[in-house]
């Protein structure tokens, strides 16, 4: 009888490092199925990928939603979800999204961005955009008549800012006066750079300047050297458009090559 219940402990105990066993490898037993840590880790490796630290207390949330997945997937089971037609058809486009996904971000490993072409791209922009940048002021009108009426008025001690606020059909720069901030020449539509040139601090257009939009009275308030950023400041947006310029060149290859009938 001793040697029955020793035994009978002894089957009891390695039960229960079983138990203790499969609790190690598992996060939870939900209806009789193990639910591994490995899912555990993989949503881990996600929410770090975002960007966000896995504290003790998202750990916890984390293996409450991994336990409601898995009540819900045995029910979707149990109800034959997974045979359904749509079901199948969402499947494989999640399939295809995924598999584009790692495609790509496989292709952008394999061929970063260096330095050198961010170099080269930053110069390119710096000889764009250097040289001198305007202070401007205008007023947009849509008859010529009107311009040269404000004009006159301008010329006889009128206030800029004023009539631009009362008159000007700009609606980004009417309410400041007319004004237009810094910016290179290059940025405004032609017949504007044009007029614009040929000013100089302090001086505005003697006659209405035509363009798409109507015809402007401008005033250059102040001339400076462009104010660039430095290379450093803006590295991480270069590097960010040009990945996204070789990505779509690779798309771009890639369609091309295909055989569609």
């Amino acid at each position: 009888m001793k040697k029955q219940l020793l035994r009978a402990t002894a089957i009891a105990g390695l039960l229960a490092l079983g138990a203790q066993g499969a609790f190690a490898q598992n996060i939870a037993i939900v209806n009789g199925k193990a639910v591994p840590k490995a899912r555990m880790e993989a949503l881990a490796q996600q929410v770090a990928k975002s960007g966000r630290p896995v504290t003790p207390e998202m750990e916890g949330q984390m293996r409450e939603e991994i336990i409601a997945r898995e009540v819900f997937m045995q029910e979707a089971e149990k109800q034959g979800v997974a045979a359904s037609d749509d079901f199948k058809t969402q499947m494989e486009l999640a399939r295809q999204t995924l598999m584009i996904r790692e495609l790509f971000a496989s292709y952008q490993k394999k061929n970063p961005v260096t330095d050198a072409e961010l170099k080269a791209e930053y110069d390119k922009f710096a000889a764009a955009n250097g040289g001198k940048e305007y202070k401007v002021r205008h007023i947009l009108v849509e008859k010529e008549a009107d311009a040269k009426a404000i004009i006159a008025s301008l010329k006889k001690g009128g206030k800029f800012e004023d009539i631009a606020k009362k008159q000007s059909k700009d609606p980004g720069s009417a309410a400041k006066g007319g004004d237009l901030d810094w910016a290179n020449p290059s940025s405004y539509v032609p017949e504007f750079t044009e007029a614009l040139l040929k000013l100089s601090k302090g001086q505005m257009t003697d006659t209405p300047v035509k363009s798409q939009f109507g015809y402007h009275v401008i005033r250059v308030d102040d001339i400076r050297n462009a104010q660039l950023p430095a290379f450093e400041d803006v590295k991480p947006q270069i590097a960010q458009q040009m990945q996204q310029q070789k990505l779509a060149t690779y798309q771009e290859e890639l369609r091309k090559k295909a055989k569609v009938e």
